[in-house]
């Protein structure tokens, strides 16, 4: 049995997307499935470079570059970027190869000519991890107006929705939003939990013993900080619990908001907080085994719903969470429900600093959150799980060629 998995960002890449779809890749390959992992490159002169990532199939095509360009330049190598690797594959040993079924991961919204050209190719079916529901979800905080770009990659984007035969969404809530048959056409529509792979302790860069903020309580935020996460909320409970001298916050990671976050705790003379940069993900369970309390954000004017990855290492680190997500996200029946945390859906976050001292006060209740923590991780949000779900919509459930061992790399 074999699968192609096509995805936008892999390791050596760090992006949550890479990391997620590098764990499925693992799991996949120790059920005994063949593994080809499909990932446009913008840095190779080649037309394809076929690389072994722990005895899975990594094939990098060359496709136009789209970061750090004008909208309108990048619009157009994300419009020609499925065409470009498709002619890519075409060139390369790999172009006779037939597939037993498809996964592609969204964001991106525009691989939908690629899957559709496999699955012509092979006549399989194909699964949409659909992770976010773009561009609704910009036109939502005010990022794009509902003029003629959004109906135009609100297009791209329904186009992959019809190629897919199964879509996997990451909460109840967006199961809604593809009711309408006459819309999307009647296709299986499911919830495919976020998951991940725990990496084994490894060292991390980040020692919070050495810093002003030892020997405090830590509430930690791990992740991208930009638009979509309202991340003044959280700094602005920061500014509300210095005077408290139990609590200290980290923050790690990379975004647009990050230096506006660390220009604002300079300016208010924040001295129980610390920035770092983004670090390696096998390093992150060592940071968390530093850490008390795992913070989770999402601006308020969202309607879809989401379960952000980091929430999901959150609970594989038995971290209890303090959220402040949007309104009627699933997230918060979840905390609530299974006892891991406390949520708000308070849009200025003001409910926060009493969530948080509570926290800092539960004292055996806090390990009584750790263990409904580990136990939710493992049940819920497994690589493993999320593999089976997968193999089942694909009708590969029943044929791989029996369990093997991986040796895991350094990335």
């Amino acid at each position: 049995m074999r699968i192609a998995l096509i995805v936008e960002h892999f390791p050596p890449m760090r992006t949550s997307c890479a990391v997620q779809m590098r764990d499925l890749a693992r799991e996949f390959y120790s059920r005994g499935v063949d593994v080809t992992v499909l990932v446009p490159s913008s840095g190779q002169e080649e037309a394809w470079v076929i690389d072994d990532f722990e005895g899975i199939e990594v094939i990098r095509l060359k496709a136009p570059y789209t970061r750090d360009r004008g909208n309108l330049v990048r619009a157009l190598g994300e419009f020609a970027m499925p065409f470009a690797m498709l002619r890519s594959l075409r060139a390369s040993p790999a172009n006779v190869r037939r597939y037993d079924g498809v996964a592609w991961y969204s964001p991106t919204i525009f691989l939908g000519p690629l899957v559709l050209a496999l699955k012509r190719q092979s006549d399989c079916s194909a699964y949409l991890i659909l992770r976010d529901i773009f561009p609704q979800w910009a036109a939502d905080l005010g990022i794009m107006k509902r003029g003629p770009a959004f109906h135009l990659l609100n297009q791209v984007a329904k186009f992959q929705y019809r190629v897919a035969d199964t879509i996997g969404v990451q909460a109840k809530g967006n199961l809604t939003f593809f009711a309408d048959e006459n819309e999307y056409g009647s296709k299986s529509v499911e919830v495919l939990q976020n998951w991940m792979q725990v990496p084994q302790h490894a060292h991390c860069s980040i020692n919070i013993s050495q810093t002003r903020i030892a020997g405090r309580q830590v509430f930690v935020y791990a992740g991208n900080m930009g638009v979509a996460q309202g991340m003044d909320r959280l700094l602005d409970l920061a500014t509300r619990m210095q005077s408290d001298p139990r609590a200290g916050f980290v923050f790690v990671g990379r975004g647009d908001a990050v230096d506006k976050l660390k220009a604002k705790a300079d300016e208010r003379q924040l001295t129980n907080i610390l920035f770092f940069d983004e670090i390696h993900p096998d390093e992150i369970p060592g940071l968390y085994a530093q850490c008390h309390v795992g913070m989770v954000a999402l601006d308020p004017r969202h309607t879809s719903h989401n379960i952000p990855g980091k929430f999901i290492s959150y609970m594989h680190a038995s971290l209890p969470v303090l959220a402040i997500v949007n309104p009627n996200n699933d997230l918060v029946d979840i905390i609530n429900d299974e006892g891991v945390g406390f949520a708000s859906i308070n849009g200025d976050g003001a409910d926060l600093q009493q969530m948080a001292q509570r926290m800092l006060d539960l004292g055996a209740e806090l390990q009584a959150m750790r263990d409904n923590a580990a136990r939710l991780a493992n049940a819920r949000f497994s690589a493993s799980q999320a593999a089976r779900q997968i193999a089942s919509a694909l009708g590969m459930s029943n044929n791989s060629d029996g369990p093997r061992n991986i040796e895991k790399g350094s990335d």
